[in-house]
């Protein structure tokens, strides 16, 4: 729904930033607001779980854990069904007697017992993944430095949770253009590694996809790169249909047994006929997607449609007459 929609975009030019905020506030837009709950199960929950049953049937790697991660996995675990228990207690519930946990999940059907260490489908982290709609990665600090010790990850945006686990905060971002030389991933790190046990914090993150493709890892790049090559000549009310603005909201939790810090990502999907119908978005979504960067255009997927999309958006504007030039 749109309403809930997180648009991402408070100005009309972006840079990359930590963008970091407290978790749980509401942020109003002029369409609704979101934000208020830690994990939002919307209209899509079914749908999109089976979407990672599928996936992982078909590449079980897209679940990593390295055997060091045993602990925070079932803290992670632990403290996100607790905290559904509270916010959707309509039809979630945990229930804890001594050391065994009850957890039932009306709207899928769940009813299991379970203590820590007990065997479960995924282990933990699988558990959970098909419990929530986020994908879920899990850092561990030593040696100065944070490093990615497991994640669950089916709906990536350019990258492999496979190949990206067991690298440090500043390897994973590697690829990403300007971040290093403004000093972003640096004082990204300095602030997580800075968390106290109990801290929430949320951020997000944008790019484009088309036809609503949730999975766009490196692993389906088969699937849907030539999708995106063959595209190149969308324009008008074809590519509005299509072309999605694809945002990810990311909460980053201090977990307080484990001490590791939990990375929850949950992605939302709008086309551009979507963004459309809240003129004040269509204005603003337009007025970046014409500022943006080549480099960074390139890399969030752009620089096939960036042209045609700015003047879709933003027919009448200066803007859209350059970009057609």
């Amino acid at each position: 729904m749109i309403e809930r929609f997180p648009f991402p975009f408070r100005a009309d030019t972006f840079r990359y930033g930590t963008n970091v905020e407290r978790a749980r506030t509401p942020v109003r837009t002029e369409a609704g607001s979101w934000g208020s709950a830690l994990i939002d199960v919307d209209a899509g929950y079914r749908t999109e779980l089976a979407e990672r049953a599928r996936i992982l049937a078909a590449d079980p790697g897209r679940l990593t854990v390295r055997p060091s991660a045993g602990p925070a996995c079932w803290d992670a675990m632990v403290t996100v069904l607790r905290e559904l228990s509270v916010s959707r207690s309509d039809v979630m519930r945990l229930d804890v007697a001594g050391e065994r946990y009850r957890w039932r999940n009306d709207l899928l059907g769940v009813d299991v017992s379970f203590r820590e260490g007990d065997a479960l489908p995924g282990g933990p982290l699988g558990f959970l993944g098909s419990q929530i709609q986020d994908d879920i990665v899990l850092l561990d600090q030593r040696e100065g430095a944070l490093w990615m010790e497991a994640g669950l990850v089916t709906f990536a945006a350019g990258w492999s949770v496979a190949f990206d686990v067991g690298m440090t905060f500043t390897e994973i971002h590697g690829p990403v253009p300007r971040v290093h030389e403004d000093g972003v991933v640096a004082r990204a790190e300095r602030f997580l590694m800075r968390l106290q046990p109990g801290d929430e914090y949320r951020r997000t993150n944008w790019s484009v996809t088309l036809d609503g493709w949730l999975d766009q890892s490196t692993e389906a790049y088969p699937a849907w790169g030539p999708v995106r090559s063959a595209a190149g000549s969308l324009a008008g009310d074809e590519l509005a249909r299509r072309l999605c603005l694809r945002v990810e909201v990311q909460h980053l939790i201090r977990l307080g047994h484990s001490g590791a810090i939990l990375f929850l990502i949950r992605t939302y999907l709008a086309s551009l006929a979507e963004i459309a119908t809240v003129p004040a978005w269509r204005r603003r979504f337009g007025r970046v997607l014409a500022e943006l960067p080549d480099d960074m255009a390139s890399y969030k997927g752009l620089a096939p449609f960036r042209d045609a999309a700015v003047r879709w958006l933003l027919p009448s504007s200066p803007a859209a007459r350059d970009a057609g030039e």
